[in-house]
């Protein structure tokens, strides 16, 4: 009996060192998928915040594009308005 009982405990023990080995298998399995998303979210986000740099360099490319567009149609509209008159004044001559 008394041999059955000792044997017991270490079946016992033997199994609970199994499972914990298990068990830790598992964690360190479950650290290494959570430092790779960790990882790949710290990517993501360096990705994100190139795209918004980027993304406000073309909006104030194309913010100086459009106030260059606004002037030459400026200077445009007075060069039309100076040959009307021009034409204008011809014309009663």
């Amino acid at each position: 009996m008394r041999k059955l009982t000792i044997a017991g405990f270490a079946m016992a023990a033997a199994l609970t060192a199994g499972c914990a080995t298990t068990e830790q298998g598992a964690i360190d399995e479950a650290n290494a998928t959570a430092s790779s998303a960790e990882q790949t979210a710290n990517n993501a986000l360096n990705t994100a915040n190139s795209a918004a740099s980027s993304a406000r360099t073309a909006q104030q490319t194309a913010e100086e594009a459009l106030a260059a567009a606004r002037a030459a149609q400026k200077s445009a509209d007075e060069a039309n308005e100076r040959a009307k008159r021009m034409l204008e004044r011809a014309s009663q001559k």
